[in-house]
């Protein structure tokens, strides 16, 4: 018997493959996505804004690397004893106005340039209510906990959010031309909007993301937020606020996206540098046994002749591991 629904995943005509550079952008569940596609050394940019929910948010950041803006002290304001930005996560926040600049501008370069020869831009949206601050009607990434007052809350209309995206999908295609976008929507339950209210902010996305895919060729849509709603679709799947997916979600959910969106090549790549990095994590209780000297030089050995073999993969920081470990635990 089937105990799980099965839904159709299509994949793209050009799969993602090991040596490409990926921008990911969007919600906190962008972070489980790009978090596991840096442990497997794909070389990745994630949320240079810090996490941003919203399309309008994201299409915003997205138009300020594409024109490296330069962000000055009048871009910031004073509260609860820090500089901050209200296109910005708190991460960038702090108390010296020119670290906090520097900061943003340092990363804002970064994301210029990352982006400029990006080959693959992941794009998860989390939710469709924007919020705008009442004396100018601008729209805020992060309210950065100032009083309720300050902001006025808006649900994005889908034609809002289609014409956010259409315009952004235009300029990212003039700045870089082989750049190729996968839209996700975040799965993680926006509770404090309501039950209904979440619903419905995410039926929005779901409406304007299709509609973009199916007017650009080089967008794609993979269904992350459908995999935990309507596959695993149970409560055990999610952590104990009921709200966030946990790790046997967010790792069934990666999984599938590596079934039907990474090369073959790149999927028997990806194992070997999974035991890589599981052997790096390895802590042994008998550091001088010979077993485990042993095992420091077989995997050093793999690491360096998988270097070798790509040098596209960054894998010093796991060969100096083992080579180190290696060369203390015969000292002592």
């Amino acid at each position: 018997m089937n105990f799980m629904l099965d839904i159709n995943i299509k994949s793209p005509d050009v799969p993602v493959q090991y040596g490409e550079n990926i921008m990911l952008m969007g919600s906190c569940f962008t972070e489980h996505i790009g978090n596991r596609l840096e442990e497997l050394k794909f070389n990745t940019l994630q949320n240079s804004n810090g996490i941003l929910f919203d399309p309008v948010s994201v299409c915003r950041s997205l138009v300020s690397y594409i024109e490296n803006k330069k962000y000055t002290a009048d871009d910031l304001f004073y509260l609860n004893e820090l500089w901050q930005s209200w296109q910005h996560h708190s991460r960038f926040s702090g108390m010296d106005q020119q670290n906090v600049l520097a900061q943003i501008n340092a990363s804002q370069q970064k994301a210029h340039e990352f982006l400029k020869k990006a080959d693959w831009l992941i794009i998860t949206l989390g939710s469709s209510f924007s919020y705008r601050l009442v004396e100018n009607n601008d729209s805020v990434a992060n309210c950065h906990r100032a009083p309720a007052q300050t902001f006025r809350k808006h649900l994005l209309s889908i034609e809002e959010t289609v014409t956010s995206l259409d315009t952004t999908m235009h300029r990212l295609f003039h700045f870089n031309k082989k750049l190729k976008i996968i839209f996700t929507i975040s799965p993680v339950r926006h509770i404090r909007d309501g039950v209904v209210e979440n619903n419905r902010s995410k039926a929005r996305l779901l409406e304007a993301v299709h509609h973009m895919v199916n007017k650009f060729d080089r967008l794609h849509y993979f269904p992350a937020y459908e995999l935990v709603i309507d596959v695993l679709r149970d409560y055990r799947f999610y952590d104990v606020d009921m709200v966030h997916p946990n790790y046997p979600a967010t790792e069934f959910v990666f999984e599938k996206f590596a079934q039907y969106y990474f090369s073959d090549a790149s999927k028997e790549l990806m194992k070997e540098i999974r035991q890589i990095a599981i052997a790096r994590k390895h802590r042994s209780m008998q550091p001088a046994t010979n077993a485990h000297q042993q095992f420091l030089r077989t995997h050093f050995e793999k690491a360096q002749k998988l270097s070798a073999q790509h040098p596209f993969l960054d894998l010093s920081e796991e060969m100096e591991y083992f080579r180190g470990d290696t060369e203390t635990s015969l000292t002592k």
